[in-house]
């Protein structure tokens, strides 16, 4: 990230995540219930575990805020963990309890979870909780509540996101790339958030039974982004390439395995012709009949929507267990079962969202600039009637 720079710490089952977001300007006004619902709409979804139940995610702000507006300094926010006390004794930053740190050691690591490849890579393997606990899902949280505040900084030059679930395990929901109006079928209270809510009772009986086998599953969510003006990005250098900025940003959520903007997957086996987008004149300026490129050519936006899709592998924490290796002992032996979902696919909707709104907001203020938003809007009026004889806006500050 260029203009923007997002960390976060904390464990899984630690006090609380908080999240350092640097880069904003000043004067962004900021709706803190916009942020709570984004928080709740990750925790949402047909075959969630208990740990749901527990936690009621809200945001608390304690720097670069002031009247609800951004100072310009590191906006910090924290997302407290109820589980938390549940687990003092365990995960104590200062004073362990040794029966019970005991008791909670992790040594047989996960086949598909970061437990061995972290525990080889930081000396940890005698306890891989201490791996585990960071590389854990629950993380996303903090990246969801950045990714909020992002897309009120989009959607103040009408840039809007769009999300949903387009597969569940064996069952696909929709072939192909999806497009704005069929995410726009999505209820984002239905059990799966998926583009078809008609199947969504034969879906929930189908994880039913693979809860009862102790088995997990994954899927694919797809999102649009529109209102995004062309020229963001850049077709200079590999590393600005605004595709290879989102691809990354995808494949960094836990458990997606591939990523794919706009008919990238499709448009491999067919011929030039029936894969690049025409470029005709309309009312609105230069048009496009078809967007099998996703709104993404060379690295830079071409003022289509945005479309991506994301692969979920399944959850590796079975409830049956797998076979691994016990570190302490180089004995075989089954992996433990904590608690953990059997399907997070209907969550996983807004933290792809969250994760585009990271990366287009960066992009968007790479190219704007300024330190404060009466001088972002005056470029993005500057930008945007620059552009106005091949683009316009739907909506502009």
């Amino acid at each position: 990230m260029r203009r923007l720079r997002l960390l976060s710490g904390g464990e899984s089952h630690g006090p609380r995540l908080t999240v350092i977001l640097e880069g904003l300007p000043a004067g962004l006004e900021l709706d803190r219930e916009a942020i709570d619902r984004w928080l709740a709409r990750r925790q949402h979804g047909f075959g969630r575990g208990g740990r749901q139940r527990i936690e009621n995610d809200r945001v608390e702000v304690t720097g670069g805020l002031r009247g609800g507006r951004t100072l310009g300094s590191p906006l910090v926010l924290h997302v407290a963990n109820r589980d938390w006390e549940n687990w003092a004794a365990v995960m104590d930053p200062w004073e362990l309890d040794p029966a019970a740190a005991t008791a909670r050691r992790v040594t047989a690591p996960r086949p598909g979870h970061a437990d061995l490849s972290g525990g080889l890579g930081t000396g940890q393997t005698e306890d891989l909780r201490n791996v585990l606990e960071r590389a854990s899902a629950r993380e996303t949280a903090a990246r969801v509540a950045a990714g909020a505040v992002c897309a009120q900084l989009l959607e103040r030059y009408g840039i809007a996101l769009r999300s949903g679930v387009l597969g569940i395990g064996p069952h696909e929901l929709h072939h192909g790339p999806p497009h704005w109006d069929l995410l726009g079928q999505v209820d984002p209270g239905s059990p799966l958030v998926s583009v078809d809510p008609g199947r969504e009772e034969e879906l929930v009986g189908f994880i039913r039974k693979v809860r009862e086998r102790g088995e997990t599953l994954g899927g694919i969510v797809g999102a649009a982004v529109r209102g995004l003006p062309p020229g963001l990005g850049s077709y200079v250098h590999w590393d600005r390439k605004l595709d290879g900025r989102v691809v990354q940003a995808l494949v960094s959520i836990p458990s997606v395995k591939a990523a794919a903007i706009g008919a990238g997957i499709e448009a491999s086996a067919l011929e030039g012709s029936s894969v690049h987008d025409p470029i005709v004149p309309g009312p609105s300026g230069l048009e496009r009949p078809s967007n099998r490129a996703g709104g993404l050519e060379g690295g830079v936006t071409n003022g289509a929507d945005l479309i991506v899709r994301a692969w979920f592998k399944p959850i590796s924490t079975l409830r049956r267990g797998l076979p691994s290796v016990d570190l302490a002992t180089g004995e075989p032996r089954t992996t433990d079962w904590e608690r953990s979902d059997t399907v997070a696919v209907a969550s996983a909707p807004v933290i792809v969202e969250a994760m585009l709104a990271l990366v287009l907001a960066d992009a968007l203020l790479e190219t704007l600039g300024g330190a404060c938003m009466d001088d972002v809007d005056a470029a993005w009026r500057a930008y945007t009637g620059r552009l106005a004889p091949w683009w316009r806006p739907e909506s502009a500050p």
